[in-house]
């Protein structure tokens, strides 16, 4: 019991340590985030501090930069935030919406070259984005889909799709075709069972699936990078631009950009941890 709870909290305290480094660095200000001298404790309220103290004046001015527009930007870290979240949401529930479906027609219907269409599906995973990006380029220009919601939604969810439709079929082959079969015998349509009966036992499958994809759009750079400059430039490519400051580059600044970033996936796994758990297992006892 003990040996286990020892390892559990180093494990966990291992495992919070670059957080708890984002946290201190977003509260430091400019010249103790650079100092040579380690700055770990923060110190609330306090007079100035001896200059070789691992102590330091906590502020809130990298939140407080956060706000304000760097030079050659055209909006605020938030602007870019609202950007990431509006096109890692809407893409994540795109891909996980049509990977289930295109999953579950794999799974239980004959499809004639099925393994080769999976594996297809699968080949458009292993493609490196830069051998692509000057293609997609010019195809957004000519439908006008370059610095909009929508081209960055649409290319994450094609991307996403494969990856959606491999982890799906392998849950929803878990799910025993008789509860399908028990509700087509009540009368119930093909798409009824399948969002009445099928969809709830995969919801495990689903959370397993969306954190995934959202993780890679939330965080893809390369993309964001080629196709946008202005409208709906990401957090990625914003924190890219701080690289030209001036005054050398803000840590505290990106540190605490960089903890807000992180947060609304650390969130959103939180609250599906009960579904995640269950999706990790899924299919491990066969009846």
């Amino acid at each position: 019991m003990i040996l286990r709870w020892g390892f559990l909290a180093f494990y966990g305290t291992l495992s919070t340590l670059p957080l708890l480094w984002l946290a201190v660095t977003a509260i430091k200000s400019r010249l103790d985030s650079i100092s040579t001298t380690p700055k770990l404790l923060p110190v609330f309220g306090a007079a100035t501090l001896d200059r070789g103290s691992i102590r330091f004046d906590a502020t809130l001015q990298g939140f407080v930069a956060l706000g304000e527009v760097y030079s050659g930007a055209a909006n605020a870290y938030y602007h870019h935030l609202f950007n990431t979240l509006v096109i890692g949401s809407c893409s994540t529930i795109g891909a996980v919406l049509l990977g289930t479906c295109c999953a579950y027609g794999f799974s239980r219907f004959h499809i004639p070259g099925a393994r080769d269409w999976l594996f297809f599906i699968l080949s458009t995973r292993f493609l490196p984005p830069l051998a692509v990006v000057i293609p997609i380029l010019m195809m957004y220009r000519s439908l006008d889909l370059s610095n909009t919601h929508l081209g960055l939604i649409i290319l994450y969810t094609a991307f996403n799709l494969s990856l959606a439709v491999w982890l799906m079929k392998g849950f929803i082959d878990d799910i025993p075709k008789a509860y399908e079969e028990a509700a087509l015998v009540d009368g119930y349509t093909r798409w009824q069972a399948f969002v009445r009966v099928v969809l709830p036992r995969a919801v495990p499958g689903m959370a397993v699936t969306a954190v995934f994809c959202l993780i890679s759009s939330w965080n893809e750079y390369a993309f964001a990078m080629t196709l946008n400059n202005r409208g709906a430039v990401t957090v990625p490519v914003y924190f890219a631009g701080l690289q030209g400051n001036p005054e050398g580059m803000p840590w505290s600044q990106v540190g605490a950009g960089v903890l807000l970033f992180v947060a609304p996936i650390v969130l959103f796994t939180v609250l599906a941890r009960r579904h995640l758990l269950r999706g990790v297992t899924f299919g491990t006892i066969k009846q």
